[in-house]
C-alpha cells in the first residue's frame, strides 16, 4: 500500500451491512476500520426503539445466510421479529465474530476527501480524528437520514418531542398522557395501536392514508424452526433467485383471468397468511391497472369492516394510490385502533397543521393539546444518509452536487467521479424492494471480490466510466417503467423530500436479474468499470 495509508477500507456504519463489510474484508486479509455513530452495532435496529418496532421480513429469512453455524445456532421467537429480538442478534453476531474491535463507536463521519494525486480517501470524523484509507464502503443504511418537516413552531413546544427513529434508549412513558401522532407511514402503523394502549388521549395526523396487511404474527413452532433450518441451503438459493428475495411464491396468473369468486378466494388466502406475501396473490397485481385495482378494493374492503365509523373508514381507505406502489406497511390491530374512543384521526391533507404552539399543535381553527409530539416522518430515504456526509471526489465536487438532479449510479454500487467509492445497498440497486439481508449479503460478497481481483492482480484504483454509469441509470429508469411504483408519490421517488428531484430510486428488475447482471459484470473483467495503478490516472 501506498505511503501514508492507515488501513485498507474504512467502513461508515455498524448496522448488519457494515457488520457483514467488517466480517468479509477481514477474513480477506484486508485492513478494516469501522465507524458508527451509534453507541453500538444494529444500525436500524439500534435507533428504531419506537413502541411496536418490528421487521417486515419474516425473521428466518430476514436474517445472515453466510454462516452455517450462525444460522442453527440462532432461533427466532416469531415470525416477524421485534425491535429487541433483532437489536440482539446484531449484537450476537457481533461478538461471535469480534466485530468490535475494529469498530469505533459514538463517532460520526463528517467528510470525506479524496485525493487524486495519490488516489486515498481521507476520512473525517466528529471527533476531530483523519483517517487516510484506499477504500470507502459506505454501510450507511438507506432508511437512516431522519425527516422532520418545518413544522412552524416547533421548538416551542414545551412537552417532549421523539422521532420514532430517535426514540430514546430508555423509551417514553405516555402513560395517561396526550399524545399526538404525525405521519402514516409504516413506523407509525406500528406505534399507534401500543401508544394507544397507555395514553389517555392519541391523536394521529394523517396526510396520506396508507394500505396495510395484517402482519399475523404467530411465535414459530418448534418444527417451522426445525424444517427450515433442515433446508436453509435450498430455501436461501431460492431466495436469491427470486424476484422479492423471499422463498413465499407468486400465484403464476392473472387476476382478470379468473372468475370474481375465484379471485375473492386467493385474495383471502393471502389475507390469512399476512403481510407482504399479499401483493402475490397474482403476477400482475404489481404491473396491471386493472389487476391492482381488484387487490386494492379488496383491501379497502378490509379496512371498512374492522373500522367501525365510516366516516374515520374513508380517511384511512387508499384511493389515490395503487396498492403495492408505495412500501406496504404490515400491521398488528392497527385500523382496530380507531375503534377506540381515546382515539382521533385528524387529516392533515383537509386541514393541514398550521403551526406548533407551546401546549399542542394547531389545524385550522382547531387546536390540539398534547403532551408528546411523535414524528413518524420518515427518511430523506436512499440517497440522505449518503450526502449528508461532505463526500468530495474528483475535482472537489461533492456527491450531494452530482446528485442535485437525481442519483447516478453503476449496479447501485459505485458513481463515476467518486473513484473506490463503495454505496452499500444504494440507489440504482434492488435492496428496499427485497429482502434487504439477501441484497447485503449480495453486495459486500461483490465489492469484496472486486478488492480481492484487484489485489490479485496489482490493481489499487477502480472506477466507473460515465457511459456504464448512464446506461444503467436508464436501465433503473426501465425497469420501474414496468410496474406501477411510479403511480404514487412516495419516498421511492423522494417525493417526501421538499425540493428532492423526482427520480425511482430502487431496481425494480428482479433480485435473481440483478445478480446475474453483477455476476455478468465481474465474470466479464468488470465490464463498464476501470481499473488501474495509484498515481496513473483512471479516466472515467
Amino acid at each position: 500500500m501506498a505511503d501514508g495509508v492507515e488501513v485498507d477500507v474504512v467502513v461508515v456504519g455498524a448496522g448488519f451491512a457494515g457488520l457483514y463489510a467488517v466480517h468479509d474484508l477481514r477474513r480477506r486479509g484486508f485492513r478494516v476500520r469501522a465507524f458508527e455513530r451509534g453507541d453500538g452495532v444494529g444500525g436500524t435496529w439500534f435507533w428504531n426503539r419506537y413502541p411496536g418496532a418490528r421487521c417486515d421480513i419474516e425473521s428466518m429469512e430476514y436474517s445472515y445466510s453466510f454462516d452455517e453455524d450462525l444460522q442453527q445456532e440462532w432461533t427466532w421467537s416469531r415470525r416477524y421479529p421485534t425491535q429487541p429480538e433483532m437489536l440482539a442478534y446484531a449484537e450476537h453476531v457481533a461478538d461471535r465474530f469480534d466485530l468490535r474491535r475494529d469498530i469505533t463507536f459514538g463517532t460520526n463521519v463528517t467528510g470525506a476527501l479524496y485525493d487524486e494525486r495519490r488516489d486515498v480517501w481521507t476520512v473525517a470524523t466528529d471527533g476531530g480524528e483523519q483517517v487516510t484509507t484506499r477504500f470507502l464502503v459506505l454501510a450507511t443504511g438507506v432508511l437512516s437520514a431522519t425527516r422532520v418537516p418545518e413544522f412552524p413552531g416547533l421548538e416551542r413546544f414545551r412537552g417532549e418531542v421523539h422521532h420514532t427513529a430517535r426514540w430514546p434508549v430508555g423509551g417514553v412513558d405516555v402513560t395517561g398522557k396526550r399524545v399526538g401522532v404525525i405521519g402514516t407511514g409504516s413506523s407509525g402503523i406500528q406505534a399507534v395501536p401500543q401508544l394507544a394502549a397507555l395514553a389517555a388521549r392519541l391523536t394521529v395526523f394523517q396526510r396520506t392514508a396508507n394500505y396495510s396487511i395484517s402482519a399475523e404474527n404467530d411465535a414459530l413452532t418448534e418444527e417451522q424452526i426445525r424444517e427450515t433450518k433442515q433446508n436453509y441451503a435450498a430455501l436461501r438459493e431460492k431466495a436469491r433467485r427470486s424476484f422479492t428475495g423471499s422463498t413465499t411464491p407468486i400465484h403464476r396468473q392473472s387476476a382478470l383471468a379468473v372468475s370474481a369468486e375465484e379471485r375473492h378466494a386467493q385474495f383471502e388466502e393471502r389475507w390469512r397468511l399476512g403481510g407482504f406475501p399479499f401483493l402475490g396473490s397474482y403476477d400482475d397485481v404489481m404491473r396491471d391497472l386493472d389487476a391492482n385495482a381488484l387487490a386494492a378494493e379488496f383491501v379497502r374492503g378490509k379496512i371498512r369492516s374492522i373500522v367501525r365509523d365510516p366516516a374515520v373508514a374513508d380517511l384511512l381507505t387508499p384511493t389515490d394510490h395503487p396498492i403495492g406502489s408505495k412500501r406496504i406497511c404490515v400491521d398488528t390491530d392497527y385500523f382496530a385502533t380507531y375503534n377506540l374512543d381515546h382515539v382521533r384521526l385528524v387529516s392533515v391533507r383537509e386541514r393541514p397543521i398550521a403551526e406548533i404552539t407551546e401546549t399542542g399543535l394547531r389545524t385550522g381553527d382547531e387546536h390540539h393539546d398534547l403532551d408528546v409530539l411523535v414524528l413518524a416522518t420518515g427518511f430523506d430515504a436512499m440517497t440522505g444518509s449518503f450526502t449528508r456526509i461532505d463526500i468530495r471526489g474528483r475535482g472537489g465536487r461533492t456527491l450531494a452536487q452530482k446528485w442535485a438532479e437525481g442519483a447516478r449510479t453503476y449496479l447501485g454500487v459505485m458513481t463515476a467521479g467518486f473513484p473506490n467509492l463503495f454505496t452499500l445497498t444504494g440507489p440504482g440497486s434492488p435492496a428496499v424492494l427485497c429482502n434487504m439481508f439477501l441484497a447485503i449479503e449480495q453486495h459486500v460478497d461483490w465489492v469484496g471480490r472486486l478488492l480481492t481481483t484487484m489485489a490479485e492482480q496489482g490493481h489499487d484504483v477502480v472506477e466507473p466510466t460515465v457511459a456504464s454509469e448512464e446506461e444503467w441509470t436508464a436501465h433503473v429508469d426501465e425497469a420501474a417503467d414496468g410496474t406501477l411504483y411510479k403511480h404514487a408519490n412516495s419516498w421511492y421517488v423522494g417525493s417526501n423530500v421538499p425540493g428532492k428531484p423526482r427520480v425511482f430510486l430502487p431496481y425494480a428488475g428482479g433480485v435473481g436479474r440483478y445478480r446475474k447482471i453483477c455476476d455478468s459484470v465481474a465474470d466479464d473483467g468488470y465490464r463498464g468499470f476501470v481499473l488501474g495503478r495509484a498515481g496513473a490516472g483512471v479516466p472515467a
